[in-house]
């Protein structure tokens, strides 16, 4: 019990101050992370090998370097451009065509990797049109990871899912949580119109558009061979990932192979010394430390508790038990990283069939939904609203906790309202 006070105290301490923003978050997150050893909860065995989740680190690392290799070449500025003329450099539009992109890129390739190569292409756009970009970067985070729920290769929580339940396949996914993803995006866009419209306005320039129209794309690029070697390489990256069921290579491995091999082929354009200092290290030992904190609440048997309390209050009712873990894991979601909360409900989930639950289908479906989509909530619920974030400031946008949470929370609370009425109605109501 000591320990377990010990953990909670740490947590509420280092998410007060992440959430108040009263130090670098990477700081606090690292801080509270070693108070979790100093305080005998975790020990560095545990850290480093069971909780610091090693795949999320090296992936994002080996897209960052590929995004980073991929830029010079001028690719996302040119993507930048033709994007804007596409829809003659209106603000809202341009919101939404944005928006699509990242969510369809997010259920095909996975959330993370498609923002690293998005933000950039916001960043650029913005600069060229005169426009604010914290709605862009806003729409780009809830995008993600509303696209990222439509699929199993989306979202982490869905892979893990899709491990466990071995008769759910790919097309199962893309089946059962296709059609609300799509549905929540295209509310969600249009909340976005409404409560953007102005702001949009206001920044908008006839003038700019006009000198948009007349720019010719091409001249961005700054290097042909580096930009085919870019392009080659990502593409092989993306084939490989939506290829991942069949290849059997994990996405880690796949991230890691592109990053590697594009490094060799362009050893000459960029030094791979520099690439690195390029690095948002700050983000990696923000997450690792994230790891760390729940690790300690995971040890300590809390995240399982709460799993356990759920099935407890709902009587092994199939209805009860899909819809009450439906908005547990989307609040939990909100709060804490939504991966160690999976991983703590999936032996649950399994020993139901031993309580005469037969098809656990709709359960599958809740936790899915519910962890994805509550990650929208708050900055720190999902990875690629921290990515995001880390851009956005590296570049001079920062924008604070509280800022998203006002675009966040509601776009969440939709996101389980509309969930909830999509599985009681096709899964529970004649159940």
């Amino acid at each position: 019990m000591e320990d377990v006070g010990i953990a909670l105290l740490i947590f509420i301490f280092s998410y007060f101050f992440l959430i108040t923003e009263k130090g670098d978050r990477a700081l606090v997150a690292c801080a509270g992370g070693l108070l979790m050893v100093v305080g005998g909860v975790l020990n560095l065995e545990l850290v480093f090998f069971r909780y610091i989740d090693w795949h999320t680190i090296a992936l994002l690392l080996s897209m960052m370097i590929i995004v980073s290799i991929s830029s010079q070449s001028g690719m996302f500025q040119f993507a930048a451009v033709k994007t804007a003329q596409l829809v003659k450099g209106k603000p809202l539009p341009l919101l939404v065509l944005l928006s699509v992109l990242t969510a369809a890129g997010s259920a095909f390739l996975n959330n993370v990797t498609t923002v690293l190569l998005i933000t950039p292409v916001v960043f650029t756009l913005t600069g060229m049109l005169h426009l604010r970009v914290i709605p862009f970067l806003m729409a780009i985070i809830v995008s993600s990871n509303i696209g990222g729920t439509a699929t199993l290769i989306g979202d982490p929580p869905n892979l893990m899912i899709g491990q466990a339940a071995k008769s759910l396949s790919f097309n199962d996914f893309l089946l059962h949580l296709g059609p609300p993803s799509i549905l929540i995006l295209l509310l969600t866009m249009a909340g976005l119109a409404v409560y953007y419209r102005n702001v949009l306005k206001q920044t908008e320039t006839k003038t700019a558009r006009e000198e948009l129209m007349k720019v010719q794309a091409v001249h961005y690029i700054t290097s042909k061979p580096l930009l085919l070697k870019s392009a080659g390489v990502l593409l092989l990256t993306i084939a490989a990932f939506l290829l991942q069921p069949f290849l059997k290579v994990e996405l880690t491995a796949i991230a890691m192979g592109g990053a590697l091999f594009l490094m060799f082929l362009t050893q000459k354009e960029a030094d791979p010394e520099a690439i690195f200092k390029q690095m948002e290290w700050t983000t990696i030992f923000f997450f690792a430390g994230l790891f760390m904190l729940v690790g300690g609440l995971e040890e300590t048997g809390l995240l399982e508790e709460l799993a356990r309390g759920i099935i407890f209050m709902t009587e092994g009712d199939m209805t009860k038990t899909s819809l009450s873990l439906l908005w547990v894991s989307g609040i939990v979601s909100g709060f804490v990283d939504n991966i160690p909360f999976v991983a703590a409900m999936i032996p649950v989930i399994l020993e139901l069939e031993g309580y005469g639950m037969g098809d656990l289908t709709p359960v599958w479906w809740a936790l899915a939904l519910g962890a994805c989509l509550g990650g929208n909530a708050t900055l720190i619920g999902a990875t690629a609203n921290v990515i995001v974030a880390g851009l956005a400031t590296k570049q001079g946008h920062g924008f604070s906790y509280f800022d998203f949470f006002k675009i966040g929370a509601p776009t969440a609370l939709l996101s389980l309202i509309v969930s909830t009425i999509y599985v009681y109605a096709r899964y529970l109501m004649f159940y």
